[in-house]
């Protein structure tokens, strides 16, 4: 298997200091577009298939359900896939308003799978699960 470089493995880490970012602002655009443009995001009870698609919830999701949280997340691993994918797994999870630290109910896993392309690492899947 292809080792990724470093500066390969900083840009796929730094997918997740991006997504942290765009959730801050609650910036649903930022956010969508750290996926390909087929990209796929599972969340609980959630299945969005496009960039497009993604946006959409995220938009209706930052005025609900997700309205005043924050996100939280660190790699626990990357394993190569070829020079241009790779599978990034961390843990992190919700934090609600008020809240300093991940409660066990908001706490995740998740996959990541991501691609290079135009030179860009992108979200190309997305999946969490209840830590």
């Amino acid at each position: 298997m292809t080792a990724l470089s470093e500066s390969d493995q900083a840009a796929v880490a730094a997918l997740t200091r991006k997504v942290i970012a765009a959730w801050a602002y609650h910036d649903h655009d930022a956010f969508a577009d750290l996926f390909t443009e087929d990209g796929t995001m599972i969340l609980s009870g959630v299945y969005c298939a496009g960039r497009e698609k993604i946006r959409e919830f995220l938009k209706a999701a930052y005025q609900n359900e997700y309205r005043g949280t924050q996100v939280t997340g660190q790699p626990l691993s990357l394993r190569p896939l070829g020079r241009d994918a790779a599978v990034l797994l961390t843990q992190g999870g919700v934090l609600r308003p008020g809240e300093s630290e991940v409660s066990a109910a908001n706490a995740i896993r998740a996959s990541w799978v991501v691609l290079r392309r135009d030179g860009q690492w992108l979200l190309s899947a997305y999946q969490n699960s209840p830590r």
